[in-house]
């Protein structure tokens, strides 16, 4: 079984190696940095290793980084050239994956850098937002537990003189017992059915009869409601951004594809069953 080539050998993350000397010319993206057996590695070569990188190693000094990251193309350059040529089909295929998937980013990111603009952003939450009506709100607490029987007791206790919070301290087997069954404030389809229906029949300091839905029996404390209004732009611009993404594609998509001359007689062939097959990379 082949072993996949370590990166960064901890002495080759070693600060005290020195930086190799510049050229006196500005460094470009072809200039060369390094020949294995007459290969050329090319600082663009260098700079794309380094993007690459896990996030974790992106933070370190590129001083640190520097000579394990020539030592890495070094190795994967005298590890290339084992093959001799011989790439296995599966393989060819995968890298002319990577590398239209590659393009098409770049065409996307293309696309994309004049799309979000304070217009776009406008039009969008005008769309999404100008006519949205103020949205209920519930603040309440609850009590989990296994049977009817336990939560009808805990409900007549809650009823009288009993602290609803420590009696959810005590007996509720939710996540929540911990904090007195606090639930915070939440909205509609932020619940379960069951549990949602019930909340929104009960009016502020009211206890509920046992509810149940499938994690259990609840008994459940209404203790205040307010009405939300629409989110303002700034709350929601991450999602208006990724609308505007989105519709931008789409649409950019939608107009190549109706351009485009297609053919899937191919495809629509098949037996997509066929994709379970690997062994035609064997031919």
């Amino acid at each position: 079984m082949s072993k996949r080539l370590t990166f960064l050998s901890a002495a080759a993350l070693s600060i005290g190696l020195a930086l190799p000397v510049m050229a006196e010319d500005a460094p470009k993206a072809d200039t060369v940095i390094a020949t294995v057996n007459g290969t050329e590695i090319t600082l663009g070569h260098l700079l794309q290793t380094r993007q690459a990188l896990p996030a974790q190693y992106q933070q370190f000094p590129v001083e640190m980084l520097y000579p394990g990251l020539v030592d890495q193309v070094i190795q994967q350059t005298l590890l290339e050239q084992t093959l001799k040529g011989e790439v296995p089909l599966a393989t060819q295929y995968k890298l002319d994956n990577q590398r239209r998937g590659a393009l098409a980013n770049l065409a996307i990111e293309a696309v994309l850098e004049n799309a979000i603009t304070d217009e776009a952003l406008q039009a969008e939450y005008d769309a999404s937002y100008a006519n949205a009506e103020p949205t209920p709100e519930y603040k309440a607490a609850h009590i989990l537990v296994e049977t009817e029987e336990e939560a009808k007791k805990l409900a007549e206790e809650a009823r009288g003189d009993a602290d609803f919070a420590e009696l959810a301290k005590a007996n509720s087997t939710g996540p929540s017992g911990p904090n007195g069954g606090d639930l915070g404030w939440f909205g509609p389809g932020m619940m379960v059915k069951p549990f949602e229906d019930a909340v929104v029949a009960m009016e502020p300091g009211q206890v509920s009869d046992p509810v149940q839905t499938q994690f259990g029996w609840h008994v459940i404390k209404l203790n205040e409601t307010r009405m939300q209004p629409a989110p303002s732009l700034d709350e929601v611009r991450r999602e208006l951004v990724a609308n505007i993404e989105e519709k931008t594609i789409s649409a950019l998509l939608e107009e190549l594809t109706g351009k485009a001359d297609i053919d899937r007689t191919g495809a629509d062939a098949l037996d997509p069953a066929i994709l379970n097959d690997t062994t035609i990379f064997e031919d």
